[in-house]
């Protein structure tokens, strides 16, 4: 299970946009994660969009609402945060780093953007084995690696992450 959050301002990503990303964010982990496009493994993944007022967010210490006055950096009022929450795995710093990479790739491309605005963060949290919870249990990313979705370097990676 993958939940990928993105909060934004208000009307900051428009019906097409949270379309593109609800794919693409879900490609950005899902590839890294079990190791290869696995269309079965899709079906662990969301993408919730969560829009906030401009008076509901703030950067440098002042509300969005306020700090659009008398400034001409778009930047400044573009302001998003990314929360990638995934079950514990082999997630090195160079599998993270990957994902966040594509995380704001992903997102850049979305808003026809060539690069990333500095003011877009992600944070990459990592859920402890059995931490995870649905469908009146506990959650295990075990039993996952058995069902042909990882790629073998994946299962080997995840085993010898969790000492499995």
């Amino acid at each position: 299970m993958t939940i990928i959050t993105v909060n934004a301002p208000k009307g900051r990503l428009g019906l097409e946009q949270r379309r593109e990303l609800a794919e693409t964010l879900t490609d950005a982990v899902l590839v890294p994660e079990v190791g290869q496009p696995a269309p079965a493994a899709r079906v662990g993944f969301q993408v919730h969009f969560v829009e906030r007022e401009r008076d509901m967010m703030a950067i440098g210490g002042r509300l969005l609402s306020d700090a659009d006055q008398g400034l001409d950096v778009l930047d400044v009022l573009d302001v998003m945060v990314i929360d990638v929450a995934v079950m514990d795995a082999a997630w090195q710093p160079d599998v993270r780093g990957q994902v966040i990479e594509r995380v704001l790739a992903a997102l850049a491309a979305a808003c026809g953007l060539e690069k990333p605005s500095p003011t877009w963060w992600v944070n990459f949290r990592v859920i402890d084995e059995g931490s995870w919870g649905s469908s009146g249990g506990v959650l295990s990313v075990l039993p996952l690696l058995d069902s042909g979705v990882f790629t073998q370097e994946r299962v080997k990676a995840v085993r010898a992450a969790l000492g499995a």
